[in-house]
C-alpha cells in the first residue's frame, strides 16, 4: 500500500526508505497474530526480499523481533537467541529461493527491547552483535561487512511499567534507555509512564521523549562507541551471555532449525517456563518490583487516561463502505484472482500481484483472504 501511495504521488519506488516488521516467526512464539502456516508465510517473507533487492533497494526488508518474546516473559538470553534463530530461518529460506546472501543481508533489521537490569541488557546488545556477524560470515559466507552488522532498533520494556505509582516508570524508562543506548542501538523508543493504564497522554509522551532527548543530548554517553567496553563485569557477562545463546542456538539447529522447534513447542515452553519463574520470585518478594510488592503506599486512582473515541470505529467503517462502492470492483477482482492463481504457484513471487490489488483499492482484508484460500491457516500446538 505505501509503494502504491508513493507511485500514485509520484515518487519513485527506488527513492522510499523504511523499515517493515515482516517477522512472522515471533507471532507463532510470542505475540499470536498469524494467519497462515510457516512455509507460505516464510515464502511471502522472501519474496518481499527479493522484490526489494530489486526494486526497494532501500528499504529495510524485515525488523527480526526480540521484542515481542521478551514482553512474552523470556530471559535476556532467550531474547538473543530466539531472535536470532528467527533470522538464520529467515536467511537460509532466502538462500533456498535461490537469492546471494550479500544481496539481501544488508537490509536485515533487528527489535529489541530494554529491561531494567542494566548492565546486563548492555551485555545482551554486545553479545547479540558478536555472534550474528559469525553466524553470518562463518554460517552463511557473507563478504559485505554490511551483511554482517547487526542494525538494531531498542525499544524501553513494556512489561516492566506499573500502574502502580506510575511516575516510578520515568526512572525505569531513564534505565531503560541508558541501557540502550550504551548497548549501541541505532534508533530508539521510551515509553510513557502511563502505559501500563492505557493508551499515553500527550504529557506522558513529551516527558518520554526528553527522556532520550536528554540522554543523548546532554549525558555525553553518545560520544563514544561502546563505552563500556575493557570493564571486567561487562566483558564477562558479554562471554557469558554469548556462550547461553550458542547453546540455544545449537539446541535449535539439533531439532532441525525454528520452524521445528516452533512446531514443537519448545520455544513456547522455554518462554512459558522463565515467565513463571519470574512472576513467582516477584509474588514471593524474592524478585522487588518498587511500588508493587515493597515501598507501596495508597493512592487515588489516576484521573488522567486517555479514552479513546468509540466514534472512530463507525466513521473508518464508513469510509470503507464509501471505498468500495466507487472504486471498479471488477478491476479489483481481476486483481485478486491473479493473486490467487499466482498463490498456487510456490516459485511464483506474489509481490507484483500484491501490488496490482492495492493499487486497485483492494483492501487488506480481501488480500489475506484470497491468501487463506490457498494457504490454509495455522492451528497453535498448545504445549503446557
Amino acid at each position: 500500500f505505501y509503494i502504491a501511495v508513493a507511485e500514485k504521488q509520484g515518487v519513485p519506488k527506488d527513492q522510499l526508505r523504511g523499515t517493515i516488521q515482516n517477522d512472522i516467526l515471533k507471532e507463532y512464539i510470542a505475540r499470536g497474530t498469524y494467519i497462515f502456516p510457516p512455509k507460505p508465510s516464510l515464502r511471502l517473507i522472501t519474496n518481499i526480499f527479493e522484490y526489494c533487492s530489486k526494486e526497494v533497494p532501500k528499504w529495510n526488508t524485515i525488523s527480526i523481533s526480540g521484542y515481542h518474546i521478551r514482553e512474552a516473559g523470556s530471559t535476556a538470553v532467550q531474547e538473543v537467541a530466539f531472535t536470532l534463530a528467527d533470522g538464520i530461518e529467515y536467511v537460509r529460506a532466502a538462500l533456498n529461493a535461490g537469492l546471494d546472501v550479500d544481496q539481501f543481508a544488508g537490509r536485515l533489521s533487528f527489535f529489541f527491547t530494554a529491561h531494567n537490569d542494566l548492565l546486563e541488557e548492555i551485555a545482551k546488545f554486545r553479545a547479540a552483535r558478536r555472534v550474528w556477524a559469525k553466524i553470518m560470515k562463518e554460517r552463511f559466507g557473507a563478504k559485505n561487512p554490511k551483511s554482517m552488522m547487526l542494525r538494531f532498533h531498542t525499544q524501553t520494556g513494556g512489561s516492566t511499567l506499573t500502574a502502580q505509582q506510575p511516575d516510578n516508570n520515568i526512572v525505569r524508562v531513564t534505565i531503560q534507555t541508558l541501557a540502550a543506548v550504551l548497548g549501541g542501538t541505532q534508533s530508539l523508543h521510551t515509553n510513557s509512564r502511563d502505559e501500563a493504564l492505557g493508551l499515553p497522554t500527550e504529557d506522558s509522551v513529551r516527558i518520554a521523549l526528553r527522556t532520550q532527548q536528554i540522554v543523548a543530548y546532554e549525558s555525553g554517553v553518545t560520544n563514544t562507541v561502546d563505552p563500556l567496553a575493557g570493564s571486567y563485569f561487562l566483558e564477562s557477562l558479554t562471554d557469558k551471555i554469548e556462550e547461553k545463546v550458542w547453546n540455544y542456538l545449537k539446541r535449535i539447529d539439533e531439532m532441525g532449525g525454528m520452524v521445528y522447534a516452533i512446531e514443537k513447542g519448545y520455544i513456547q515452553k522455554e518462554i512459558q517456563d522463565a515467565a513463571y519463574r519470574y512472576q513467582q520470585e516477584v509474588e514471593k518478594g524474592d524478585r522487588v518490583v518498587v511500588g508493587v510488592n515493597k515501598f507501596t503506599m495508597e493512592q487515588e486512582p489516576p484521573k488522567e487516561i486517555l479514552r479513546v473515541d468509540p466514534n472512530l470505529r463507525k466513521v473508518q467503517a464508513e469510509r470503507l463502505a464509501n471505498l468500495r462502492a466507487k472504486r471498479d470492483n471488477a478491476k479489483v477482482q481481476k486483481t485478486l484472482n491473479a493473486l490467487k492463481e499466482a498463490a498456487k504457484e510456490e516459485k511464483e513471487n506474489l509481490m507484483p500481484f500484491i501490488l496490482d490489488a492495492a493499487k486497485a483499492y483492494a483492501t487488506l482484508g480481501e488480500i489475506c483472504n484470497v491468501l487463506r484460500d490457498v494457504f490454509g491457516e495455522y492451528q497453535e500446538s498448545i504445549v503446557l
